[in-house]
């Protein structure tokens, strides 16, 4: 039944089709959107494990913002994934941005340097990936904290964004990342949000229940699929809506009402 339930969210991710090529994200872009009350890191772990699990050749290049690389490790170990393996077998690459400084802009000078750089090494890493012909997902964990490392630039975190997001055309790369759309004060998305949606090829939310806190019933999930196609070959829309709950080694994925 568990195996069924994943299933529910891998479908909705297109996960499921790797009938046309090893890693179905290849050349996608997918953007997550949570809350502080419902995080959506679980599904940065169930994505980062089927990467792994998708083919031989996968590479994940990881950018955390939020958690040292320990954190990541022990939580998808409890998935059945085990990062400093692969890590070690050259298919995880693991930037660690908690201390990343960049360098205060002079008076009437943008800032560039401190994202320009960290650009710079994710481009040697798919570089060297890419030679090797694997498939290559990009992940960050917290858009917002890329803004603080930035010095609170959203032209510096659009400009790093949208170099990221050519590497999924460029080099048929994997881009996903995720962002916190209730932390900003006015209410209003920033234009960060809003270009990030805008790109998406595929959009997730996720959000508390609008009934409120439920015991087995963790949140609600929003898939919107940009590019899915359809046997006359013209891209449709499609939409799923469900219900989750996290669990010790897994997600419990469902259709609202099926579970009591």
């Amino acid at each position: 039944m568990e195996q069924k339930d994943l299933n529910l969210l891998d479908e909705a991710l297109g996960l499921h089709n790797n009938n046309t090529k090893p890693w179905p994200l290849s050349g996608r872009f997918l953007f997550v959107e949570d809350c502080v009350d419902t995080t959506a890191s679980f599904l940065l772990h169930h994505i980062l494990k089927r990467s792994f699990s998708s083919h031989p050749s996968s590479a994940v290049l990881f950018l955390s913002f939020s958690h040292p690389f320990l954190h990541y490790d022990r939580i998808l170990r409890k998935l059945g994934c085990n990062l400093a393996a692969q890590r070690d077998n050259g298919r995880f690459f693991f930037l660690d941005m908690l201390m990343l400084q960049c360098p205060c802009p002079e008076e009437g000078k943008p800032n560039h340097n401190g994202l320009a750089s960290v650009f710079e090494k994710i481009e040697r890493v798919i570089t060297a990936l890419h030679q090797d012909k694997k498939c290559i997902s990009i992940m960050i964990d917290d858009i917002s904290l890329l803004e603080v490392a930035a010095n609170g630039s959203p032209n510096d975190v659009l400009d790093f964004l949208h170099y990221c997001h050519t590497l999924t055309s460029e080099y048929g790369c994997a881009f996903i990342a995720l962002d916190h759309k209730d932390i900003y004060l006015n209410g209003e998305k920033p234009d960060v949000i809003l270009e990030m949606d805008y790109r998406a090829d595929i959009l997730v939310k996720v959000e508390p229940l609008a009934t409120g806190l439920a015991k087995d019933v963790h949140g609600q999930l929003m898939v919107l699929n940009k590019a899915t196609q359809h046997q006359h070959g013209a891209s449709a829309i499609k939409i799923h809506n469900f219900h989750f709950r996290i669990k010790e080694n897994g997600i419990e994925c469902f259709y609202p009402g099926t579970k009591i």
